[in-house]
């Protein structure tokens, strides 16, 4: 099997990192596999207090595999993906092991929905954040469950509505990101040195009274966002809205 999240730890940091530059960090469903065997491998370790999810490439991760989404009934296939996407993004956050993203390059679609699952995420300046769903006639639906409790109202708005890109800088105003820095890998460092004095008990407790309302919002939401996210998949803007980014035209509802 190819190895698509390499697992390295070292002592109590445990290391994931996406590595599928070929499709910038797909979730394909070996990805999201390998993702949970690296999280559980790492809960089950006495000794990790910190993960450290990474990346390889120019991309942090660009969101769902499309390439994946043929055969069988395009509705049923869609749900799968949204469900498949909710049970990773719970994953990270039921993690009793804290999460830190390293983040130093683009986050777009389910990629956006990591960073918000993750408990603190470190941002480089060749980072840039996108929502453009609504511009191909779909909607952050699962994502939603990750990103709305962390992001400024008016900010989930703003970018929800209009698909605009924006820097690390502005990620850390709204609340995306916990902090930006030059050199990621030293910031992270810190961070992790900081967890390592922690009890495994004492990190699990604190982390739990942080997640708790998010993780109430996956047992409620999850399946009836699932189901939404794949009546709009299959619907005629959203094929619409794919083929005329796949011919890189302007779809048929856009301002000229």
């Amino acid at each position: 099997m190819t190895e698509l999240v390499c697992y390295a730890s070292d002592g109590p940091v445990a290391r994931l990192t996406l590595d599928s530059p070929r499709n910038r960090n797909a979730l394909s469903s070996a990805l999201v596999g390998q993702l949970h065997d690296g999280l559980r491998r790492a809960a089950e370790d006495p000794a990790v207090r910190a993960v450290v999810l990474a990346h390889t490439g120019n991309t942090f991760c660009a969101g769902a595999d499309l390439s994946e989404a043929t055969g069988g009934d395009p509705r049923e296939a869609a749900a799968g993906r949204a469900h498949e996407l909710a049970a990773v993004l719970r994953a990270i956050v039921a993690c009793p092991v804290p999460v830190i993203a390293a983040v130093d390059g683009h986050v777009r679609a389910g990629g956006m929905g990591l960073v918000g699952a993750c408990d603190i995420v470190i941002a480089g300046p060749r980072s840039t954040f996108a929502l453009t769903e609504a511009r191909i006639g779909v909607a952050p639906a699962i994502i939603s469950l990750t990103l709305l409790p962390k992001l400024a109202p008016r900010a989930a708005a703003r970018y929800y509505l209009t698909g605009e890109t924006f820097g690390a800088r502005r990620a850390a105003d709204i609340g995306l990101v916990t902090s930006t820095a030059d050199d990621v890998g030293f910031a992270v460092d810190a961070v992790t040195a900081d967890l390592a004095k922690a009890s495994p008990q004492g990190l699990a407790a604190s982390k739990a009274l942080t997640t708790t309302a998010v993780l109430a919002g996956f047992d409620r939401d999850a399946d009836r966002l699932a189901e939404e996210s794949a009546r709009m998949f299959v619907s005629d803007e959203a094929r619409e809205g794919m083929l005329a980014f796949l011919e890189k035209r302007p779809p048929r509802w856009a301002a000229r």
